[in-house]
């Protein structure tokens, strides 16, 4: 039994399935001017591991996901290049290119996924931090992912960027099965704590 209450199938499939209910059913019973607020600024903690000038990678999170860009807005104000993922085709690997302002949504297209992404001719950038979504995590780090493997090729073959999670609290589980390509997040924030940084 997970810390919300959500049992814990033995499959990733299946774990998939009940966390993604789980998130469904936490983001629907959230008062929308409560949920306006959350994820506005990265707690005060997180800041100590963001370099001076680092381009930051977030992600366009779907109805359920922890919203990314309300930070995407605070470190653009703190002076720091904002990348978000880019695929050219379902085919091809998950890349970042640069937003030039989270404040201006017409830099944005839909991509492949139906995912905003930035325009074709937008930067290719490697980010030096990265934030990533995730369906569950446990306390200490490890991260269950949507099941592409678009964050877990990306972050193997670039293994010096951090990796923080954003969930809702209603994410966190007990223990995740783990296979060899799994790696734990630097941290994890959520509406009520940061975990981390390990």
């Amino acid at each position: 039994m997970s810390k919300a209450g959500v049992p814990v199938p033995e499959s990733k499939a299946a774990l998939r399935k009940t966390l993604r209910a789980a998130r469904r059913d936490h983001v629907a019973a959230l008062d929308p001017r409560v949920r306006a607020l959350l994820f506005m600024r990265p707690p005060a903690p997180l800041l100590n591991i963001v370099p001076d000038g680092a381009t930051i990678g977030l992600y366009a999170a779907t109805a359920d996901e922890a919203p990314a860009f309300s930070y995407a807005r605070f470190f653009h104000e703190a002076g720091h290049r904002i990348a978000l993922p880019w695929f050219a085709s379902r085919e091809a690997a998950m890349t970042f290119r640069t937003w030039a302002s989270p404040h201006v949504d017409e830099l944005l297209v839909p991509g492949p996924y139906g995912m905003a992404q930035p325009v074709e001719d937008a930067d290719e950038v490697v980010p030096d931090l990265l934030f990533v979504p995730l369906v569950g995590f446990t306390a200490n780090g490890q991260r269950l992912g949507q099941g592409g493997g678009h964050y877990d090729r990306w972050l193997a073959a670039h293994p010096e960027v951090p990796a923080i999670g954003l969930a809702w609290d209603a994410q966190l589980v007990d223990s995740l099965p783990e296979e060899p390509h799994d790696r734990p997040l630097r941290a994890v924030v959520t509406p009520t704590r940061l975990y981390g940084p390990w």
